[in-house]
């Protein structure tokens, strides 16, 4: 049988969308498994509060501004996170946000932005980053899906074309990786509490969540939490070498009924 080198004790990490919700929880997640975490994102003092929080626990962070939408933004990141930690790797892919609206009502503009964002922005990390994996014959690049992908909801602007896009193209990468060394996998969330969305007025949120329960997408009131994700995200990027976890999906788990 082929044999692997393990993974390294030490696999510096970069997190997208590190300034809340599933990208900080990985970030901390990564660092208690005493990974150097380089932390990205347009929001940099949250980030560095984060990492502040990381080296008060004893781990090592370092919080630099990222825009996956600005070339030249995630230029600059990566070259500063590899010159604080070294070469990387492991790979989150988490940077977006969501604005909630019906297709033909969407500006294009606005449309664009988030294709931009969740899909060319994680391509943009690839094409800066999994060579230098391809290079050292290991990595993970992990790309943060969405249930919407297998199952799109009404009312979700370009959120469902973008996730499903990103889940293609990683499956895309998967086999052109093939033999590499470095692995390319998807952690697809269910419902989860975070802050993306939730600067949405009652006027937009009702209708959302009307017609989700039309479609039977509101089976019950539980949500997963970040944590819950950057667990599943630690199990894909811990997964001994020899073994590929390419699609994990979590889901919340129900309330228990009454006996």
């Amino acid at each position: 049988m082929p044999r692997f080198e393990p993974h390294p004790a030490r696999r510096p990490a970069i997190v997208s969308g590190a300034s809340s919700g599933i990208g900080s929880a990985t970030a901390l997640a990564l660092a208690e498994l005493g990974h150097p975490v380089a932390l990205g994102a347009r929001r940099v003092d949250e980030c560095r509060a984060l990492a502040d929080t990381i080296a008060a626990a004893g781990g090592q962070a370092v919080a630099l501004r990222l825009d996956v939408a600005d070339p030249a933004a995630v230029e600059a990141f990566v070259a500063a996170a590899e010159a604080a930690n070294g070469p990387t790797e492991i790979v989150v892919s988490g940077a977006g946000d969501l604005e909630f609206g019906a297709v033909h009502d969407m500006d294009p503009a606005n449309f664009l932005r988030q294709v931009e964002v969740h899909l060319v922005g994680a391509q943009r990390l690839a094409q800066r980053l999994v060579p230098g994996m391809i290079e050292r014959r290991r990595g993970d690049f992990v790309v943060i899906g969405s249930d919407c992908a297998d199952s799109p909801r009404p009312r979700m602007g370009a959120y469902n074309a973008a996730k499903t896009g990103v889940e293609a193209m990683v499956t895309q990468m998967r086999m052109e990786l093939e033999g590499t060394g470095v692995r390319a996998s998807v952690v697809r969330p269910g419902p989860t509490l975070t802050g993306m969305g939730m600067d949405s007025t009652p006027e937009i949120i009702g209708p959302v969540l009307a017609d989700w329960k039309t479609w039977g997408f509101a089976r019950h009131p539980y949500f997963l939490r970040a944590s819950d994700i950057a667990a599943a995200i630690v199990a894909v990027v811990s997964t001994p070498r020899g073994a590929h976890l390419v699609l994990t999906e979590v889901q919340p788990e129900a309330p228990l009924t009454s006996r």
